[in-house]
C-alpha cells in the first residue's frame, strides 16, 4: 500500500516498510500515521516535499524466498509508478538500498540506491548525525563524558549512535529484541540490557531507536531520565503523552524533528545535487531547529511538540499551492 498525506510543499516522500502485521487494519493505521509524520518532518526541516509512506505486509510467519521478495518489490514498484511521482520511496524498516534498486527497475521514484549504482546508499549515518545534533541542543552541550545514555534498539541507526556516543566518553547501554546482537555490542564496549528494562533505567538520556508506540502513560510514569530524544518514528501512543512527559519534567524532542537527518541528507544529495559535505552541513542545522523549538516552548509555556506542530502548520499554509487535486490518497495491492 501507498499513503500520500500531503503534497502541499512538493511530492510526498517516505520510506517503504516491509514487515508483517497482525491485521490489515494495523497495516493501514501504520502507513497513515507514518505518512502524516513525514509531512511534519519535511515541513519542519524546511524541505520542498510532502509526506507519504508505503507498506509491504507479508503474511505473518511466512518467509519469502529471494525470488518471491523480488517479485513483491516489483509489484510494489508498479503501484508507486501509478502515482506518477507524487510519491517517492526510500528505505525503511525491512528494506535497504538493494531493495530500492529493485524498485528502480519498474519505477524511477526511489531514493537511496547503493552508492555503486549512483545513489547515496544507507541513510543511517546521516540519521544518526541528526539525532546527535538534536541531542546537543537538548542537552545544552556536546560534552557526553560520564553521561549515561540508554539506546533502545541496536539496529543500523542505533549502532551508529552507540559508537559515536561511546567514543565521546558516554556510558552507553543498548538493547534490542534480537539477542544475537548482544555479542557485537559487548565487543564494542557497550553494556547490554534486556529490551523490557531499557526505557525505564536511570539515565541522563534515553534514545528510542527501534519501533514506535513505546511511550505510553504507563511507561512515562516509570521513566527515570530528564531527556528523551531519538530516531524511532511515532514514539508516542498519542500526542497527550507529550504533556504527561512535560508534567514529569522530562524533555522530549519530537521524533520527526530529531530523525530528519536521513531525509535531509538524501534529498539534499539526490534531489538538489549538493555534495557530501554540504548535505551533512544541512543535517547539522537540526541543532538550530531544536534550539529554536525549545526557546519557543519556554516562551509560550508549551511543549516542543506543540511548537513543532505549529511550525509545520505555518509552513504548510504559507501560500503553497497543492500540486495534486487531493491532499490525501491511499492505494493498495493485494
Amino acid at each position: 500500500m501507498v499513503a500520500i498525506h500531503s503534497t502541499a510543499l512538493g511530492p510526498a516522500v517516505g520510506g517503504c516498510r516491509f514487515k508483517p502485521y497482525g491485521s490489515l487494519e494495523d497495516a493501514i493505521g501504520d502507513v497513515l500515521r507514518l505518512s502524516a509524520a513525514m509531512t511534519a518532518k519535511c515541513a519542519v526541516a524546511g524541505l520542498a516535499f510532502g509526506g507519504g509512506k508505503s507498506v509491504i505486509a507479508p503474511e505473518p510467519g511466512r518467509l519469502l524466498s529471494p525470488e518471491e521478495r523480488r517479485a513483491v518489490l516489483l509489484d510494489h514498484a508498479d503501484l508507486i509508478a501509478e502515482f506518477g511521482g507524487r510519491y517517492q520511496a526510500g528505505p525503511d524498516v525491512g528494506t535497504g538500498p538493494a531493495d530500492m534498486l529493485v524498485l528502480r527497475e519498474a519505477s524511477p521514484y526511489a531514493f537511496c540506491t547503493p552508492e555503486s549504482a549512483g545513489g547515496t546508499g544507507s541513510s543511517s549515518g546521516p540519521t544518526a548525525a541528526g539525532v546527535l545534533a538534536a541531542l546537543r541542543a537538548a542537552a545544552g552541550s556536546a560534552a557526553m563524558t560520564g553521561r549515561r545514555v540508554v539506546i533502545s534498539g541496536y539496529g543500523s541507526v542505533g549502532a551508529h549512535l552507540a559508537a559515536s556516543l561511546h567514543a565521546a566518553g558516554a556510558d552507553v547501554v543498548v538493547s534490542d529484541i534480537d539477542p544475537a546482537k548482544r555479542a557485537d555490542a559487548e565487543k564494542q564496549g557497550l553494556t547490554w540490557v534486556e529490551p523490557a528494562k531499557a526505557l525505564t533505567l536511570t539515565a541522563d538520556v534515553v534514545i528510542p531507536a527501534a519501533v514506535g508506540g513505546v511511550l505510553d502513560p504507563e511507561t512515562v510514569a516509570r521513566l527515570d531520565t530528564p531527556l528523551v530524544v531519538g530516531p524511532a518514528n511515532n514514539q508516542l501512543t498519542d500526542d497527550t503523552v507529550a504533556d504527561a512527559l512535560a508534567a514529569r519534567g522530562v524533555l522530549w524532542i519530537p521524533d520527526y524533528v530529531a530523525s530528519a537527518g536521513g531525509i535531509l541528507y538524501t534529498l539534499s544529495r539526490e534531489a538538489e545535487g549538493l555534495g557530501h559535505e554540504a548535505a551533512l552541513a544541512r543535517v547539522e542545522t537540526i541543532e538550530q531547529t531544536v534550539a529554536g523549538l525549545l526557546a519557543a516552548a519556554e516562551a509560550h509555556a508549551t511543549t516542543p511538540l506543540r511548537e513543532a506542530a505549529a511550525l509545520a502548520g505555518r509552513r504548510l499554509t504559507s501560500g503553497a499551492v497543492p500540486r495534486t487535486p487531493s491532499p490525501r490518497a491511499l492505494r493498495t495491492t493485494a
